[in-house]
């Protein structure tokens, strides 16, 4: 008898020649590096270097999450992602009244160019590639990020790395929005058109599946309306007068690793072959690179359990092993304990060793796609991608992913979802180690557990460091860059340009994001009218 996979597709006890009757290898797989890139973006894949370890840290003040960084890097990290704290990612100052508890709870706490600079104090920056995790605000961030590289003598064009920039799964499943998303789009177009002028070597956005899987999405729904996110964003640019070559070699994107190791090896290929057809058929992309779907990938939180935590760390190698045969560019590996609490250092650490024993101490790295051709893979490969295509589809019926947030579509499907694994992790026809069965019941059994605590005086450390930083700028300078922005977000220039002289003027991030509001307005979800 069949299973059923994550996203209900069956998967056969055992497969043979006849489940590909009619399978052109040629036509689904080409080669490593080549349309449809099925096996992956690169011709060589591990085998030259290992993909970017990553490790996603960012807590209290930023000297704090200075100090984690620079010890990652000690440890061997060769990318670092960036937590920001909640009031960062709505756009509020630390000091505003919808900020008070929340303050580098989350993540780290950036309110000014002075925050980002000593973020990366002593870390060079045109010799670490980093992600930062922001999206309503994402261009703020960025302008910022530059401003320090400046400082430290780094040319915009010696900058690698990715703002998230993703705000329509913001709409779809996290929340964290600002703007409207009409004005949403056009600041995401500007970002597109700002870094192919002056930081070409910049991802302007990583289109997110993973924080709808972390709300309950399966495998076939995190690409499919990911993917049709992305249609949106080119579709935008085009329309903004942008060349799709121009900026599509930019785009990058971000998915969960699972425990189901097998679907989520082919929810990556088929991931890879849809955007490939896509962009070259779709949109007439001519540059190969356009046709490139890369991702990060990151293990999947909403799967670590408070019961048992060490067991966390098999599941964690599980899915990083999963994101790495299916093809990822870089990687994140949760850490053991980050269901109860902030990881600790020798937590993160561990996460980190994960990656680096999968890297140097496997065989998998030796070879490019080693599931090619496998009855199982191939067939579930083409199963997802047929069924993402489905719904692709139901969503440009509803007139592309816009159309389809405003009507609710993709996050009742979701939530759909999400209550089927809830019932059946209920029932316990869902297996979760630790917690529906294999459980430690007598008191005593679990091992003791110190969690990473925050520290209650970050937000009166970091509202001083605010009211210093209004103290002592010029508030003339301050208002009349303001004044610029606003006027280039009512016409129709690229707003970073004045929002960049904002931030050099040490406006904050709270006034930046104040002053389009004011223009633009703030988006307030139809089901709360």
């Amino acid at each position: 008898m069949a299973r059923e996979s994550e996203s209900g597709l069956p998967i056969e006890p055992v497969y043979g020649p006849a489940g590909l009757a009619g399978w052109d290898p040629e036509r689904k797989l080409g080669e490593p590096g080549a349309y449809p890139f099925t096996r992956g973006v690169h011709p060589t894949m591990y085998t030259g270097r290992p993909w970017t370890m990553r490790q996603y840290a960012g807590f209290g003040t930023a000297a704090e999450s200075n100090d984690r960084y620079r010890r990652l890097i000690a440890h061997g990290t060769t990318g670092l992602s960036v937590a920001f704290d909640l009031p960062t990612q709505m756009g509020h100052d630390s000091d505003a009244p919808l900020a008070r508890g929340e303050v580098g709870r989350v993540g780290v706490a950036v309110d000014s160019v002075e925050d980002m600079r000593a973020l990366f104090d002593g870390i060079p920056l045109d010799r670490v590639s980093t992600s930062m995790t922001i999206n309503a605000p994402a261009a703020v961030l960025l302008l910022l990020y530059q401003l320090v590289a400046e400082e430290q003598g780094v040319g915009a064009d010696r900058l690698t790395g990715t703002v998230q920039n993703d705000v329509l799964k913001e709409y779809i499943a996290r929340g964290t929005y600002i703007f409207p998303p009409g004005p949403s789009l056009r600041l995401t177009a500007d970002v597109f058109r700002y870094c192919a002028d002056a930081i070409p070597r910049w991802n302007t956005i990583s289109v997110s599946g993973y924080h709808m899987a972390e709300a309950g999405a399966s495998p076939v729904q995190e690409i499919a309306f990911t993917l049709a996110d992305g249609i949106e964003y080119v579709r935008t640019a085009v329309a903004a007068g942008l060349e799709v070559d121009d900026f599509a070699p930019r785009l990058s994107f971000f998915f969960v690793a699972r425990t189901t190791l097998l679907e989520e090896v082919a929810k990556f290929r088929a991931a890879r072959r849809i955007w490939a057809r896509v962009m070259r058929e779709q949109f007439g992309a001519r540059n190969p690179r356009s046709w490139m779907l890369r991702f990060h990938t990151q293990t999947a939180g909403v799967q670590l359990t408070a019961q048992q935590p060490e067991v966390n760390l098999a599941r964690v190698t599980v899915q990083a092993l999963a994101a790495v045969l299916g093809g990822t560019q870089s990687l994140h590996t949760n850490s053991f304990d980050e269901a109860l609490a902030l990881p600790t250092e020798r937590s993160a650490r561990l996460a980190l060793r994960t990656q680096q024993v999968l890297a140097h101490e496997t065989d998998v790295p030796a070879t490019v796609d080693p599931f090619a051709g496998s009855y199982a893979v191939e067939r579930m490969t083409d199963d997802v991608e047929e069924a993402a295509l489905d719904l692709m589809h139901r969503v440009e019926e509803l007139g592309g992913a816009v159309a389809a947030i405003e009507r609710g579509f993709q996050k009742a499907e979701i939530e759909r979802n999400a209550y089927r694994i809830a019932r059946e992790t209920e029932s316990g026809d869902r297996v979760v180690v630790g917690v529906n069965r294999f459980r430690l019941d007598e008191p005593g059994e679990e091992a003791p557990y110190v969690p990473s605590r925050a520290d209650p005086a970050v937000e009166s450390r970091q509202c001083e460091r605010l009211a210093r930083l209004r103290a002592g700028r010029d508030r003339r300078a301050v208002s009349a860059a303001l004044d610029a922005l606003r006027a280039a977000a009512e016409g129709e220039d690229d707003v970073l340009y004045p929002m960049k002289e904002a931030l050099r003027a040490r406006a904050t991030v709270g006034e930046v994001c104040g002053a389009l509001r004011e223009v633009w307005g703030s988006y307030v979800p139809p089901d709360t009218f």
